[in-house]
């Protein structure tokens, strides 16, 4: 998919969020949506929920097509509120399921099949686009370029590496400062292939969160939002 072919038309307020691993979009972007009173969407869960699905089907991974086929039936589900977000797949609750290191080590090879992406970014899409609350922070990689590149307001969340693998430390207790580092350099490496999450693109903020906390950096991306929508709406 090209970057232009996301292009629509949103019925609410669109903020997009990316950043790479450790960044902290994923808390931020939640914590922010609660702030606005919006919506918020994980689009990672989505690729997680598939690749939990291949998992426990036994399917090989590394076989794009058979991969693809998961999607002709599933019956994927996740709810959008930033206080209560659950995941289902064929009526399992798969909410921590896919946060299991299992999935976590798989992720990058679903995530890297093209179809899987095409039919996933239109699903966001839809949900980004869903009635409800005013408007929605989704969080995700390439969400800022290919699934709404004419969000309201796109912003690239990052923070020097040192700080990534201090915040990830503080997550991964049980994990040694190396391995840390060779899994966080690893995500990386394997999510760039399939997405641009380093550089802002043409029109995207970028907010480097190394010098703040995690309450100064909601408040700085919940200062963004109102300032860039105020520009675009005139309000």
């Amino acid at each position: 998919m090209s970057r232009h072919e996301g292009h629509r038309r949103w019925t609410r307020t669109v903020v997009a969020v990316d950043g790479p691993a450790g960044s902290g979009k994923s808390s931020v972007s939640r914590a922010t949506a609660r702030a606005l009173g919006y919506a918020f969407l994980d689009t990672g869960a989505g690729y997680r929920a598939l690749t939990w699905l291949a998992l426990e089907r036994g399917v090989d991974l590394d076989d794009a097509s058979s991969v693809e086929a998961l999607m002709d039936s599933w019956d994927f589900r996740i709810s959008t509120h930033p206080s209560d977000t659950r995941v289902s797949v064929d009526g399992t609750d798969v909410t921590d399921a896919i946060r299991e290191p299992r999935v976590s080590s798989s992720v990058s090879s679903v995530a890297r099949v093209p179809n899987v992406r095409l039919r996933l970014n239109e699903l966001f899409r839809d949900l980004l686009d869903a009635p409800g609350e005013p408007g929605v922070v989704a969080e995700g990689r390439d969400i800022t370029t290919v699934v709404a590149p004419d969000a309201t307001v796109r912003v690239l969340l990052t923070a020097s590496e040192a700080v990534r693998l201090r915040r990830r430390g503080l997550e991964l207790t049980d994990v040694g400062a190396e391995d840390l580092a060779r899994q966080v350099t690893e995500r990386d490496r394997r999510d760039s292939l399939v997405a641009d999450f380093m550089t802002a693109a043409e029109g995207v903020e970028t907010l480097d969160s190394s010098e703040l906390d995690f309450d100064e950096t909601v408040a700085a991306l919940v200062a963004v939002i109102r300032r860039v929508s105020a520009e675009k709406t005139g309000v």
